[in-house]
């Protein structure tokens, strides 16, 4: 099955459960599926749709960061609510130490040497990795480790 029409069918499945917050969430990611497809007029594959899942974790962890600066307990337990629902959608993440494992195999084959390099190294990972790990924290672990 399609994440797509998973996605729908979860849709589906919150509106005759009567879960409000679950359905509002998966709502917006329908729209913002529907929206690239509309602008593009194209039929995103699952991994198009699992960028935009991304896009839109990524965007709860900065708005709930900012609410937390903020004090407002209640709109970041609201966006944790939506993360939650919105992770379920992502492939399973990759451990910290097959990530590890995976950027020492990309600084060898690319044979990076200082922090010039972290763009062959990211070209190289961000296909392999896209989906089932954080590009922060790659990028976090490729500096660090073509730096020393």
């Amino acid at each position: 099955m399609s994440l797509k029409l998973r996605i729908t069918d979860d849709m589906k499945a919150a509106m005759r459960a009567k879960e409000t917050a679950r359905l509002g969430t998966i709502r917006l990611l329908l729209a913002a599926i529907k929206q690239k497809e509309v602008d593009e007029r194209i039929e995103l594959d699952d991994a198009a749709v699992s960028s935009i899942v991304e896009k839109l974790i990524k965007q709860r962890k900065d708005s709930i960061s900012q609410f937390q600066a903020a004090g407002r307990d209640d709109l970041v337990a609201a966006e944790q609510a939506e993360l939650v629902v919105l992770q379920a959608y992502l492939p399973e993440q990759l451990s910290a130490a097959e990530v590890e494992a995976a950027v020492v195999a990309a600084i060898a084959e690319s044979g990076a040497a200082s922090a010039k390099d972290m763009g062959k190294v990211m070209g190289l990972l961000k296909p392999r990795l896209a989906g089932r790990a954080d590009m922060g924290q790659v990028s976090a672990l490729i500096k660090t480790r073509l730096s020393s």
